[in-house]
């Protein structure tokens, strides 16, 4: 109780203490040696036993909900910028087509990928999707998975066939089409944090906590698929890519997955899973072209019979589609544990 004498003064609640102790390694079998059946039975001793901190003022009526809501739109409006700079840069290049030369366009180019990076970064730094820092290698593994997304069919179609022959074409609707949804990104992630904070505070016990939190996950996960795949469809129907989005689908839900993870202290996992899934995207490739050398023919033939059954957007499709599965049935594990919601 001396020990954890800051953390049981501020928790209004035995649940909050529970956390706290869990955060800090304390298991069922340590609160064994203090005579308690489990970590929530000595989280209601520390309770009970520890005088609270005097309340502090409360305050003013009416300023809490108008703050919680400007701060809302405050992210919102910085969750909206990625989309509108890619959208804005597409319809420039749209409309400027046949009109300025090829280095002009290449500037427009730049000049709308820095702007759609630097509000994505401003993005990430407030609201629901923010993380703490030092989030370990994920942006590089991240900018890996984008540029394959919009170059990596053309290159594997390439290799494929005998190539590469020389530069191959982009499509850039799975940009778009991601951009975009870093809005419905941020509101799914608000919505998660928002009602497992309730189940924080409602729940007697640290199972029935993670009872109650992994179908919330789950509604998350479901509400921003629902969200993202017209947003794919329509990116592809305004720059003419043809295509079920499926790798970019699932490519967007590794990232939802990831920073959801980073956001609630447990930046690792997604950092894994986006690494591995880059492995996954670079293998393919490597191995085809391995497969042209005397006596490793056999090692490109699960990639070339992948292409045959899905096409060059089946090698992204389930590099992405296997990392978000087993990262997400990592989180349904890592976020039903209370600690995880602690400081959320």
């Amino acid at each position: 109780m001396h020990h954890h004498r800051d953390l049981c003064e501020r928790a209004v609640s035995p649940l909050e203490i529970a956390a706290g102790l869990e955060a800090h390694g304390l298991t069922d079998r340590t609160a064994a040696r203090y005579r308690h059946r489990d970590v929530f039975a000595l989280a209601e001793e520390l309770y009970a036993r520890t005088p609270a901190r005097p309340a502090e003022p409360p305050p003013p009526v009416g300023a809490a909900p108008h703050s919680d809501s400007e701060a809302r739109a405050g992210w919102t409006l910085l969750a909206l910028l990625p989309g509108a700079a890619c959208l804005g840069t597409a319809g420039l290049l749209r409309v400027t087509e046949g009109v300025l030369g090829g280095g002009a366009r290449f500037a427009v180019i730049v000049t709308g990928a820095l702007l759609a990076c630097l509000a994505l970064r401003l993005c990430l730094r407030r609201g629901p999707l923010r993380a703490p820092e030092g989030a370990g290698r994920a942006g590089m593994y991240a900018c890996w998975l984008l540029s394959f997304a919009v170059y990596g069919d053309e290159l594997v179609a390439q290799v494929v066939s005998g190539g590469p022959d020389g530069p191959w074409g982009a499509d850039p609707a799975p940009l778009l089409g991601l951009t975009a949804a870093v809005a419905p990104a941020a509101w799914c992630a608000h919505l998660f944090t928002v009602r497992a904070h309730r189940k924080l505070t409602g729940s007697r016990a640290l199972e029935e906590f993670g009872a109650g939190v992994r179908p919330l996950l789950l509604v998350a996960v479901v509400l921003f698929v629902c969200a993202l795949l017209p947003l794919l469809f329509l990116a592809g129907l305004g720059l003419g890519s043809t295509g079920l989005p499926i790798a970019a689908a699932a490519l967007g839900v590794l990232f939802f997955l990831a920073r959801l993870l980073a956001a609630h202290g447990l930046p690792e996992p997604g950092t894994v899973a986006l690494a591995a899934a880059c492995a996954m995207e670079a293998a393919a490739p490597a191995l085809l072209l391995a497969g042209r050398l005397p006596g490793l023919e056999p090692l490109a033939r699960p990639v070339h019979a992948l292409v045959a059954a899905g096409g060059p957007a089946a090698v992204p499709a389930l590099a992405c589609g296997a990392a978000a599965l087993g990262l997400l049935l990592h989180a349904s594990a890592a976020l039903s544990r209370a600690s995880a919601h602690a400081r959320a």
